[in-house]
């Protein structure tokens, strides 16, 4: 049995609802929030999902209101999940200091340095508790048929999610992921303070790093946009490009003038990578 899930609101949507929850997390020892969307078919079955890994100074609230990710959703029968980006109120010295660390950039990875490693456990949240948590309270879901899917920082935490849990997330897709980490300032700095200095222990959570030797899988969608501002300094595509082509691993990663690193972006996509899911799934 998993802790109490508190409704905090709940709204009309497309045939059914969004929620937005809290509950208390054994992983992080600190509430974690998520908001789930319902689509009509699963009044009546079970329906396929997607976990979205929403990125830095992002919430649970984010992807949901900003992406128009709903409507599609319905027409296909898929349940949305959000989690948040990492715990919150942890009382950790620093946690709040940098926008880029800490508080909103748990980087999805299981700490292992003091003193973040006794709450900052969001890879083994998204593996292990929020999947108990949604078998418990969302019954209409099918644990079978789970997406895993993300932005920026959750895309680097989609991509490496997935490649360490293929039976778990059976499909993959990102927008404009954190691609290549340790050759980035974003992930330099999470990595080092998270994980300590011992490099070969990061590639662990390097999606380039991990195609390597897990390369056999479903096809991969990765969509970048080409005014991104992030783009040459932290997110590296081409290193992740060109190690799923050496290790065989089908990867569609599109390239879009004018388009930058926002949501305006992501509500462009958002279509093409839902149904990049549902056929999948």
């Amino acid at each position: 049995m998993t802790d109490a899930l508190e409704t905090r609101s709940s709204h009309a949507c497309f045939g059914d609802t969004v929620g937005f929850f809290t509950h208390q997390s054994a992983e992080t020892k600190t509430p974690m929030n998520l908001s789930v969307f319902t689509p009509p078919q699963a009044k009546d079955g079970k329906v396929a999902a997607l976990i979205y890994l929403a990125g830095l100074t992002c919430t649970e609230e984010t992807f949901m209101i900003k992406a128009g990710a709903q409507k599609l959703a319905a027409e296909l029968g898929l349940a949305l999940i959000c989690p948040d980006t990492s715990p919150r109120g942890a009382g950790i010295a620093g946690e709040d200091d940098d926008w880029d660390f800490g508080t909103a950039a748990g980087f999805y990875l299981d700490a292992t340095a003091a003193p973040w490693s006794a709450n900052y456990r969001m890879y083994s949240y998204i593996t292990k508790e929020l999947p108990a948590l949604l078998a418990e309270h969302f019954p209409a879901i099918d644990m079978d048929r789970l997406g895993l899917f993300g932005h920026s920082m959750g895309g680097h935490g989609a991509l490496t999610i997935h490649l360490k849990n293929p039976d778990l997330f059976k499909t993959v897709s990102a927008f404009a992921p954190i691609a290549a980490p340790m050759r980035c300032p974003w992930g330099n700095k999470a990595f080092s303070n998270y994980l300590g200095p011992d490099r070969d222990a990061w590639k662990d959570y390097d999606a380039t790093e991990l195609v390597a030797s897990r390369g056999s899988g479903p096809a991969i969608l990765i969509d970048q946009g080409l005014a991104d501002g992030f783009l040459e300094q932290e997110l590296h595509p081409h290193h992740f490009e060109a190690a799923c082509a050496a290790a065989g691993r089908a990867l569609t990663l599109r390239r879009h003038e004018g388009y930058d690193h926002g949501y305006y972006f992501i509500a462009s996509f958002i279509e093409d990578h839902l149904r990049h899911h549902a056929k999948g799934l």
